[in-house]
């Protein structure tokens, strides 16, 4: 337990460079970023009454084709590559999914902006992909590698991370199966994204083995009714589990 605590907090001292000790307590200061966060979470949470939806998408085919794409394209494809994709496609389909209130009236984006959580040495950031609606699956990959590469090289500027209409948030590759996100106050939209796990589930009468993957939808119900949200969500699912249309 001691060796596991030392541990924790060499990576907390590294994280936050200082380490106040009184005699019987240890103090680990907020870093500038991690205030700003909980200081614009917290406005989240008083100021947007959000509804929360999950499904789970078959996203087999998908994994199957990234190969391909990776060798016919000369880029590579991650999966958030497809999941930045089909949340753009699916905001110009459902544009209130980017709306936000402005005084009595819902202000509707003019782009699909799509903000993607990196976890990079200095804390979590939020780069933008602009206008990714108007963006390829190809440009799509470049872009959010310049600019994960750019978070986690703490070389990111300000335009990388203003204008956020809609937000993903994938902790999948920590083993999480499922969570909600916080929706950022930019935006009126959070889609979470777990773990692809095979799973035994019955197709056309036969049991088979797909890779599932959940998707958690918050939205802000100001501007969005569960209804419309939950057909916003089936589209993407729709997407997914067609990739070709995402290509």
């Amino acid at each position: 337990m001691l060796k596991y605590l030392a541990f924790g907090l060499n990576r907390l001292i590294i994280m936050n460079t200082s380490l106040i000790k009184t005699r019987n307590r240890m103090y680990i200061p907020l870093t500038r970023i991690q205030k700003l966060i909980g200081k614009r979470m917290l406005a989240s949470k008083l100021s947007k009454p959000c509804c929360y939806m999950e499904t789970k998408v078959d996203v087999t085919e998908l994994m199957a084709i990234r190969p391909k794409l990776r060798k016919s394209l000369g880029v590579k494809i991650t999966t958030n590559t497809f999941y930045i994709h089909a949340l753009a496609v699916a905001v110009q389909k459902y544009p209130l999914m980017a709306g936000r209130m402005c005084g009595e009236n819902i202000e509707i984006a003019a782009h699909v902006n799509v903000g993607f959580a990196v976890n990079a040495p200095q804390g979590l950031v939020v780069p933008v992909i602009k206008d990714a609606g108007a963006k390829t699956l190809p440009q799509i990959a470049l872009e959010e590698k310049s600019l994960t590469d750019k978070a986690r090289d703490n070389q990111l500027t300000i335009e990388d991370i203003e204008g956020e209409t809609v937000a993903l948030s994938n902790l999948g590759v920590y083993g999480i199966d499922s969570f909600f996100g916080i929706v950022p106050p930019p935006a009126s939209t959070i889609l979470s994204v777990g773990n692809i796990i095979k799973t035994v589930v019955p197709v056309d009468g036969r049991v088979s083995v797909r890779k599932m993957v959940s998707l958690s939808l918050s939205v802000d119900t100001k501007e969005i009714t569960d209804i419309y949200a939950a057909q916003f969500l089936h589209f993407i699912k729709d997407l997914l589990q067609n990739p070709e249309r995402l290509e």
